[in-house]
């Protein structure tokens, strides 16, 4: 069973034609078969129940008429809010929060998306543990290998849950315990991304299911899983695309956003989004065939923003304009975020036009320069062959003279580490 509740505070970001419709396909993508949905306007929420009394009434009445077993608000309540709706409803109330976790819970395979998801899920449920002492006793001495979803999701909670006392610090301490190994991971990330600072470097960012997977296996031989399906990514993968037989430049793919992306699982994924913070170039990638692409681009807009990269510099790509039916939203995205390219990721439509403008945005940092250094200075010479492209070499007593062509931020950080490098 769905429930949204419609406050003028919240109207303006409601899908009008579907207000369901994004919950509901969390919903199946979490597992469950969704029966039934209830809308409730409102001028404000209730603070007991969040959508009134009489409204918990109508629920209870469409939960036992449906027979659902599970009630799942669009909106993130508190832990009384769950408590009592439980009470009034007998059956198992969660919030879109929950719901998001348990489906990211589901969809994590590395070690780094579990370590991400499970302290995001800790977090989430620390203050609204009620119940759960045998599984934490069991958690506490898990180790480091423990299994992301372990903890809340969507099929946890019991009726007599709130007999039980809940130790806390065996939460706290699993936290601690995750947190420093989800910094070294974090540390590790942030020294590759940054030994890539001679390389020109994109991250594809976009709604969840805009088909970034789908672009990147377009564009490169990443065999990234693009199926039609909800948070398909979850771990950065960054591999080679050969822009031209001559020049090439780093793509990453990350986890896809949502409205109300949990602040929580945001923070715990900021390893894993290290790609986007630090990229030269983001791919903006929206779906130019949901009639929701506006509001979706804002809320990427957003979540960029909350991760400290909303300046960062981005190109639109419109995909899926194959499938587009309101060629006049596609108008109004394309003139407000220009540059931006009409592409179709599925049929190649429109990926040599973003090739063309990509050469042109790499020759724009990379300049042309002639350097001087000792003959016997191996390590900066071997930098200076592997990452800039030499035109010619000569030696003149103990100096070695290039002319080359290089990363221009690159090529100043050499220097700044190499005093000796002349520029001449």
């Amino acid at each position: 069973m769905l429930v949204k509740l419609i406050t003028p505070a919240n109207a303006s970001s409601v899908d009008a034609r579907n207000p369901l419709g994004e919950l509901k396909m969390l919903a199946e993508a979490a597992g469950a078969e969704v029966v039934d949905g209830l809308l409730q306007k409102r001028m404000k929420e209730s603070t007991r129940t969040h959508i009134g009394k009489g409204k918990v009434e109508e629920l209870t009445e469409k939960c036992e008429a449906s027979e659902a077993n599970l009630v799942i608000f669009d909106d993130e309540l508190t832990p009384a809010q769950i408590r009592t709706l439980e009470k009034a409803t007998n059956r198992r109330v969660i919030d879109r929060s929950e719901l998001i976790l348990d489906i990211f819970a589901s969809r994590a395979r590395t070690r780094e998306a579990r370590l991400q998801v499970e302290i995001a899920q800790l977090e989430y449920t620390s203050p609204r543990l009620r119940g759960m002492w045998t599984h934490l006793e069991r958690i506490a001495g898990a180790g480091g290998g423990g299994q992301a979803g372990s903890v809340g999701g969507i099929g946890t909670r019991g009726p007599g849950e709130r007999q039980i006392e809940v130790d806390r610090r065996i939460v706290r301490d699993r936290l601690t315990f995750l947190r420093k190994q989800i910094q070294q991971i974090d540390d590790r990330k942030t020294r590759a991304v940054k030994s890539r600072s001679d390389q020109f470097t994109i991250s594809l960012v976009g709604y969840t299911n805009a088909g970034k997977s789908t672009l990147m296996n377009a564009l490169t031989d990443a065999g990234q899983d693009a199926r039609d399906m909800l948070f398909a990514t979850l771990d950065t993968k960054t591999v080679r695309w050969d822009v031209t037989p001559s020049q090439y430049a780093l793509i990453s793919d990350t986890v896809g956003f949502v409205r109300n992306l949990p602040h929580k699982l945001v923070a715990s994924f900021k390893a894993t989004l290290e790609e986007a913070i630090h990229a030269d170039l983001l791919f903006h990638v929206v779906d130019a065939s949901s009639k929701d692409a506006m509001r979706q681009v804002m809320v990427v807009k957003e979540v960029l923003e909350g991760l400290g990269c909303g300046d960062r510099d981005a190109l639109v790509l419109l995909n899926k304009i194959d499938q587009a039916t309101d060629l006049g939203m596609v108008d109004v995205l394309e003139e407000k975020h220009a540059p931006a390219f009409r592409i179709s990721a599925k049929n190649g439509n429109g990926l040599a036009e973003v090739a063309d403008y990509i050469v042109k945005k790499m020759s724009s940092q990379r300049v042309d320069a002639t350097v001087r250094l000792g003959a016997s200075e191996g390590k900066l010479l071997n930098l200076l062959t592997q990452h800039a492209e030499i035109h010619e070499q000569t030696y003149d007593e103990n100096m070695v003279t290039l002319e080359l062509t290089a990363d221009r931020t690159w090529l100043a950080q050499l220097q700044s580490r190499y005093p000796s490098l002349e520029t001449i």
